[in-house]
């Protein structure tokens, strides 16, 4: 459930906000509605939190199993982080020095080593040395009495030195001269090396730090803290005087929210406190945190929905245990396989187990784990599914677990409703199809008769009832455009009751309901009008509906595209399976392939089970999962 709120506004001196705050944080109840802080101090602490992310993100790099933590203090964490940055900076001055030697050794690698000083000390005896690369046309056409000594003859530039003073030639061809380096390559080779083992050192004394990752990690958290704190006691400004005999006093205020059964804690604390306190209920206006209290095996969803960052507002509903039950049945059709729901139940149960014998708390998400490979190993076994294996390759107890309507075992069998016979029946595709709908008229009823029980005391309870008349009708017209014609036909009567008839009525009756009471808020007519206003939407809301049902065959067109994937992967590695010499490569192919087939039906859960949830679900109970969770400050 979500746990119900009250709105607070507390109101005290200027003077005492620290002290306030100081009071509340020990108190941990109070969830402050302030959106930022200001002053010097704020900026300094960002600037402290910035320093030491980036030096947990540095150190993190040097981390290794056999490292052993030390225990920091929080100044010498900050310490530590502005002896880090300073490391890091030398580095990447380092860094970019030896990238300009390097570079420059490659500019001149096809020259040999070059020693400028030593071409320098020639010109101060009269013998200049000038080095050119020109392209061959240009070094052949020379004026003869310039004297040259090629170096090195391309296939379509000469590398050539000038011997002398020749003004008028270097001036010609300027632009291929070669721009001599300022250091000699052989010292720019021993400036690399110094630069490399200066580096080294950096890193190396780097490495020495990573013991401390948790330290600084802990600062992260106290930094956040402060932050926090400052934050708030800057974000609550002064809104005016109060004059007394002593002078002048600033008063300032600010709101939040509390769980209704901790006011009278608050109350207490304001009390002793002299805070003036208001508290009152919250207004659909009013941005409430939410916060969600259920029992532990529904929790057991909340590794899921905070992963997805899916927090549902504190008007809308809670869905925990719905999304969970649903979720589950929708993980176990995508991977669709026991074979697969053993291999997860086994990787869930070993953490699980190494929790219990050290008798330590079990991690919610490893028992949710559990759960989701329960689920395979369960649909697995019913539909007869497992590895990818044809039936004919398992046991004969296997087969005798599975429900025939819906098992492989009997994918050739045609199956007979009580109202046909003869060549008028369902295949076992077609039975999956129709559970999937099925799924689809359980979920999405219970979205409208939880839409109707909010509304009961209301009209608008009537709107909700015609969303769900439309779509038992609707659930009719999908088995018998979608999955058979003939089976679901329109003019079927059973016993005396014309069933495509009703499902038609149905879907007339409740759109008329739906049109009439969906938007009551105390006025028939006005409900009338408002439809009338949106009628295109209305009108959509129809074919909405058809498609929502349609939606869910996605779950028995994935499981079937993998069991496909898992039969193409066995019928590759067979044939390799019998040769010892290819045995290997075989075991290579069959875990390859299965196991990319394992992480596209992860992806298959994310992409199309939460979908159904968060999105098909959800639209029909007016969810937009707008909240935010409920933070209390402490």
């Amino acid at each position: 459930m979500i746990v119900p709120m009250k709105k607070v506004s507390l109101i005290i001196l200027g003077n005492t906000k620290e002290k306030t705050l100081k009071e509340l944080q020990k108190m941990g109840l109070v969830h402050i509605e302030i959106a930022e802080g200001s002053g010097e101090k704020l900026a300094k602490l960002k600037n402290k939190m910035t320093l030491l992310e980036s030096t947990a993100l540095v150190l993190n790099e040097g981390l290794t199993k056999q490292t052993e933590q030390k225990e920091i203090t929080y100044d010498k964490a900050y310490a530590l982080a502005n002896e880090v940055s300073d490391l890091c900076d030398v580095k990447k001055a380092l860094q970019g020095e030896e990238i300009t030697y390097v570079n420059e050794l490659d500019r001149l690698k096809e020259w040999g080593d070059i020693n400028p000083e030593a071409l320098e000390n020639l010109a101060k005896k009269n013998v200049k040395l000038t080095l050119f690369e020109a392209p061959k046309g240009e070094y052949n056409s020379l004026d003869q009495s310039v004297t040259t000594l090629a170096l090195q003859k391309g296939k379509h530039s000469v590398k050539f030195l000038v011997v002398g003073e020749a003004e008028e030639l270097i001036q010609h061809l300027n632009h291929y001269k070669l721009k001599l380096p300022q250091l000699s390559t052989e010292k720019l080779r021993q400036k690399i090396a110094e630069i490399k083992e200066k580096i080294q050192e950096i890193n190396q004394k780097l490495l020495s730090f990573a013991c401390f990752v948790d330290g600084i990690k802990s600062a992260i958290k106290q930094c956040e803290k402060e932050i926090e704190f400052e934050i708030y006691a800057t974000g609550m400004n002064d809104e005016g005087l109060l004059e007394n005999n002593q002078g002048s006093l600033s008063v300032a205020y600010f709101k939040g929210y509390i769980e209704s059964d901790n006011l009278e804690k608050l109350t207490e604390t304001a009390r002793i406190n002299s805070w003036g306190l208001v508290a009152e209920d919250p207004t659909e206006e009013d941005d409430v945190p939410t916060k969600l209290k259920n029992n532990k095996f529904v929790s057991l969803i909340y590794p899921l929905t905070d992963f997805l960052g899916t927090v549902p507002g504190y008007f809308e509903y809670d869905i925990s245990g719905w999304f969970l039950a649903f979720i589950l049945i929708f993980f176990g059709i995508i991977f669709g396989d026991g074979g697969y729901g053993l291999l997860i139940t086994a990787v869930a149960a070993i953490p699980i187990l190494k929790s219990v014998i050290s008798k330590k708390k079990v991690q919610p998400a490893f028992l949710l784990i559990g759960l989701f490979g329960l689920s395979t190993l369960l649909w697995g076994t019913v539909t007869c599914t497992w590895f990818g294996l044809s039936p004919e390759q398992l046991p004969q107890w296997l087969k005798s677990l599975s429900i025939p309507v819906i098992s492989n075992v009997y994918a050739d069998k045609l199956w007979h409703p009580f109202w046909t016979s003869g060549d008028i029946g369902l295949t076992t595709s077609q039975n999956l199809q129709i559970f999937c709908f099925t799924l689809a008229l359980i979920q999405l009823s219970v979205a409208h008769l939880k839409g109707a029980v909010r509304y009961r005391k209301s009209l608008k309870i009537l709107g909700d009832v015609g969303s769900l008349l439309q779509l038992l009708g609707i659930y009719y017209l999908v088995l018998s455009l979608v999955v058979n014609p003939e089976v679901f036909s329109f003019s079927l009567v059973i016993g005396s009751i014309p069933v495509g008839t009703v499902s038609l009525a149905l879907i007339g009756i409740g759109f008329v309901m739906s049109f009439v009471f969906a938007n009551y808020e105390g006025s028939v007519i006005k409900s009338i009008l408002e439809s009338l206003t949106n009628i295109v939407s209305v009108l959509l809301g129809v074919v909405n509906v058809f498609s929502d049902i349609v939606s869910y065959i996605r779950l028995w067109a994935v499981g079937l595209a993998g069991a496909a994937i898992s039969a193409t992967v066995n019928e590759l590695a067979g044939p390799l399976l019998g040769n010892l010499m290819f045995m290997l490569l075989a075991i290579i192919l069959l875990v390859f392939g299965h196991g990319l087939n394992m992480i596209l039906n992860v992806l298959s859960v994310i992409v199309h089970g939460i979908r159904l949830n968060t999105l098909e679900f959800s639209s029909h109970l007016d969810m937009s999962w707008s909240g935010h969770k409920f933070k209390p400050f402490e």
